[in-house]
């Protein structure tokens, strides 16, 4: 499985990204996928996932403001970020797994993307 983002920048607070992810490898192997981040000096956290049926998941920091979605056909990955904040600024690292169990966990992401940085300035 390879996965490459594109799409992270600068812009200031308020404003607008939209992340994508390209996929590519088997395709059981990308029936989990999300996006996770990682700021300077904290721990890698999840902000959305979406599974083979549709599901989605995002952090409760990110609710309202985030979208993920998944364009089969395509192989591409979205995450659509509104009304951004200066906390949001992050390494942002496109992921992929197998679905093992009724929902995606973290453990379950086994690829990873080089990522993406997201900067927002106040």
């Amino acid at each position: 499985v390879q996965l490459v983002e594109s799409g992270g920048g600068s812009v200031q607070a308020g404003g607008s990204l939209r992340l994508s992810c390209a996929a590519s490898g088997y395709t059981y192997e990308r029936d989990c996928m999300g996006w996770f981040r990682q700021a300077p000096g904290k721990a890698c956290e999840g902000v959305a996932t979406i599974d083979v049926d549709g599901n989605t998941s995002c952090a409760d920091s990110v609710k309202g403001r985030f979208t993920i979605s998944a364009d089969k056909t395509k192989n591409i990955l979205t995450l659509l970020m509104n009304s951004l904040k200066p906390e949001d600024t992050a390494m942002y690292y496109c992921a992929a797994g197998p679905k093992n169990r009724p929902y995606c966990l973290a453990a379950d992401f086994h690829y990873w993307g080089q990522g993406t940085q997201v900067t927002v300035s106040s």
